[in-house]
């Protein structure tokens, strides 16, 4: 998740809207994100989208609880289906720099805007005895 000072292709909207475009767009070099599975359990994202700042807690797998915006006032408990352009194509248990996470909580998806910054925080410190 360190800058990258390569030139990237460009992929338009309109032909990241079909399969090879999408294909293009999340397989390009440079293209940053991790793979949620990968996080241990109890590792704390922050994630900021276009129009949210996202508190993630992996509890393994696709398992999360999330808190940010006008869905997630409060942790919740949550599944990261993956990444994508708001369509029915995602990069499954992804979540990746200018693509929309899919979360599923209470029976619904909730689709943010495209996320800008991914961030590890740091374990809060345990108390002092």
């Amino acid at each position: 998740m360190t800058s990258n000072s390569t030139s990237v292709p460009v992929v338009s909207r309109r032909q990241s809207r079909t399969l090879d475009g999408f294909v293009a767009d999340v397989c390009r070099p440079g293209s940053q994100g991790l793979r949620l599975p990968s996080l241990q359990p109890l590792t704390r994202l922050m994630v900021t989208t276009r129009n949210t700042t996202y508190h993630i807690v992996a509890r393994g797998g696709t398992k999360v609880l999330v808190k940010g915006g006008r869905f997630f006032p409060q942790y919740t408990d949550a599944r990261l289906a993956g990444s994508g352009h708001g369509g029915s194509l995602l990069k499954l248990d992804w979540i990746a720099i200018g693509l929309r996470m899919e979360l599923w909580s209470d029976g619904r998806a909730i689709v943010t805007s495209p996320v800008r910054a991914i961030a590890v925080e740091p374990e809060p410190a345990a108390p002092v005895s």
